[in-house]
C-alpha cells in the first residue's frame, strides 16, 4: 500500500581510501534508505578495475555478506532509487558504469535534468546508443563525446551542457568526484573520517544527507557548494567550479519533508525547520482543541512544534505499522480503507470524545487524508480539525521528486473549502508561503525554490548548443 505522498528522489554516498569503502557505503545507503526504495547499487575500486552490484529492492536485502565480499575496495560510490526519470526497473538502477575513452567511470546521480530528452534527441541522430531510458545516461555519454582530454575536463564540460537538478558522485579506478548543479537544488554533503593508526590518509565521504555520516563515524565538514567539481585522489582534495553559481534554489521539501529530521541539509538542521514550520502554523492557524496528533511519520515534527507554541497536548493517536511489505492479501469481505488501515491504527482511548488537531506535512491528491479523517471519527473523536505545515501544492516538481500532473494534485483543483468538504474535516488550513519560507530559514543560508507551491520555475526549458561527436579513430 502506497501513501498518497510525493516520493523521494535518490540517495548517493561516495567513499574515498578506506579499507572497507564497499561496506561504509552500504551503511550509508542504509541510512539513506528514506530516499529510494525501488532499487540500490555499489560500484567499488581495488585501484585497477571497477566492480559494480545493482538489483531491485532494499539496501539490506540486496548486500548480504556474500555480495559485499566480491567488492573488496578502498574506493566506492552508491546509489539508492526511486525514478523520477525512467522506468523503475533494473536496467535503469544506479551507478551506471561505462568504458570508454576517458577510461572506466561510474556515476550516481540525484536530481532531474529538464533538457534531457533534448540532449538524447541529439545524439540518437548522431549515432549514440542508450542503454537504459534514465536521464542520468545523458551526462555520461557527454562525458564520453567531451573533446576534453582529462575526465575531470571532460565532467565540467558535460555538466555546463545540462540544465536542472544534479547532485552527483562519480568515481574512476583512483579518484572520486562530488557535483553540484549551479542552483543547489540537491543537498550533498562532505565528510571526513581521521585515519586511523598504520593508515596513510584521513577517508573522504560525501553523502546526500548527514545522517549517513553519523551511521559511519564521520564528521560533517561542509556541503559541495553550488556549481562545484570536488576531486579526491592520491594528490588530495581539490575544488574548483565548473560554472559559476546562479540565484540559489535549494528545494524547501527537502526540510518540509524529505530528508531525515537528524540530517543538516542545506547547511540547517532539518529537526530545527520542521520544529518552526510547526510553531509558525500554530500562529497562523490556531484552533480550540483538545490534542494534537500527527500523521505518522511524516507529521511528527511539525506536531512537536505546534503542540509546544499552542500548548494543546501532543498525543500519538495514530500508531504506524512499519512492517508492511508491498504485496498483501486482502480479505475477501472488503474492509473499507483497508490499505491505510495496514499501515495505521488510532488508539480509540486518546482519540474518543477529543477534538483533535491532525497535523501532516502536505496533501496530494486528499485520497489518504479523507480516509485518515474518517478513521478518526471512527474512532470517537467529537471534532477533527487537519493542519498541514506547507502552503497548498499547486504544481509538479521538474526537479528530482515524483509528484502527479497538475490535473491530479487536488490544490490544483480546487479551493482550500472544497478540500476541507472532500477530507471531511471540521476545519482545514495551510501554512502560508511567507510563514513556510521563514521557517526555514530562507535567506540566511540559502534560498529555496518553492515552485511546487507557486508555479514559477527557476529554469528555462533551454535548447542545447549542437553537440558534436569525437572522432573515433580506427584500428
Amino acid at each position: 500500500m502506497t501513501f498518497d505522498k510525493f516520493h523521494d528522489e535518490c540517495g548517493v554516498v561516495a567513499i574515498y581510501s578506506h579499507p572497507e569503502a564497499e561496506k561504509l557505503a552500504y551503511l550509508g545507503l542504509h541510512a539513506l534508505q528514506h530516499r529510494g526504495q525501488e532499487s540500490a547499487g555499489i560500484v567499488s575500486s581495488n585501484g585497477m578495475t571497477l566492480n559494480a552490484h545493482r538489483a531491485m529492492g532494499l539496501v539490506a536485502d540486496i548486500f548480504t555478506e556474500d555480495v559485499l565480499s566480491k567488492m573488496h575496495g578502498n574506493l566506492a560510490i552508491g546509489h539508492t532509487r526511486y525514478s523520477t526519470a525512467g522506468d523503475s526497473s533494473l536496467l535503469n538502477a544506479q551507478p551506471i558504469m561505462v568504458q570508454s575513452n576517458k577510461g572506466a567511470t561510474a556515476l550516481a546521480h540525484n536530481g532531474n535534468l529538464v533538457n534531457a530528452q533534448e540532449i538524447r534527441s541529439r545524439l540518437e541522430r548522431q549515432g549514440s546508443i542508450f542503454q537504459t531510458n534514465s536521464d542520468t545516461e545523458v551526462i555520461v555519454h557527454l562525458i564520453a563525446l567531451s573533446r576534453e582530454q582529462t575526465l575531470p575536463e571532460a565532467i565540467a564540460d558535460a555538466l555546463r551542457r545540462v540544465e536542472g537538478a544534479f547532485s552527483l558522485v562519480l568515481m574512476s579506478t583512483d579518484r572520486v568526484f562530488a557535483v553540484r548543479d549551479p542552483r543547489g537544488f540537491r543537498p550533498l554533503a562532505m565528510g571526513r573520517i581521521p585515519a586511523q593508526p598504520g593508515e596513510k590518509r584521513d577517508t573522504i565521504v560525501f553523502a546526500s544527507e548527514t545522517c549517513a555520516f553519523d551511521l559511519i563515524g564521520a564528521t560533517f565538514e561542509r556541503d559541495v557548494k553550488p556549481g562545484e567539481l570536488v576531486i579526491v585522489g592520491p594528490e588530495g582534495v581539490s575544488s574548483s567550479f565548473y560554472a559559476p553559481a546562479n540565484a540559489q534554489s535549494s528545494c524547501i521539501f527537502e526540510h518540509v519533508y524529505f530528508s531525515r529530521p537528524d540530517s543538516m541539509v542545506f547547511g540547517r538542521s532539518v529537526q530545527e525547520s520542521r520544529e518552526n514550520l510547526g510553531c509558525q502554523l500554530a500562529r497562523e492557524a490556531p484552533v480550540v482543541a483538545d490534542v494534537v496528533v500527527p500523521v505518522p511519520d511524516s507529521g511528527v515534527t511539525a506536531a512537536i512544534g505546534y503542540s509546544a507554541e499552542s500548548g494543546i497536548p501532543l498525543r500519538f493517536g495514530l500508531i504506524r505499522n512499519h512492517y508492511v511489505g508491498r504485496t498483501f492479501i486482502e480479505p475477501r469481505q472488503t474492509v473499507r480503507d483497508f490499505g491505510v488501515r495496514l499501515k495505521l491504527n488510532p488508539v480509540r482511548s486518546l482519540l474518543e470524545g477529543k477534538r483533535v488537531v491532525l497535523i501532516d506535512d502536505s496533501i496530494v491528491r486528499g485520497t489518504t487524508s479523507r480516509k485518515i479523517v474518517r478513521m478518526i471519527r471512527g474512532a470517537g473523536a467529537k471534532e477533527v480539525h487537519m493542519r498541514i505545515s506547507c502552503p497548498p501544492t499547486v504544481s509538479p516538481c521538474f526537479y528530482g521528486v515524483d509528484t502527479p500532473s497538475k490535473k491530479e494534485l487536488i490544490a490544483a483543483n480546487k479551493s482550500v473549502e472544497e478540500i476541507r468538504e472532500f477530507i471531511g474535516a471540521d476545519s482545514l488550513a495551510y501554512l502560508s508561503l511567507e510563514g513556510m519560507k521563514k521557517a526555514c530559514g530562507d535567506g540566511e543560508k540559502t534560498t529555496y525554490c518553492t515552485a511546487c507551491y507557486t508555479g514559477k520555475y527557476p529554469t528555462n526549458w533551454v535548447d542545447v548548443e549542437e553537440i558534436q561527436p569525437v572522432a573515433i579513430a580506427k584500428d
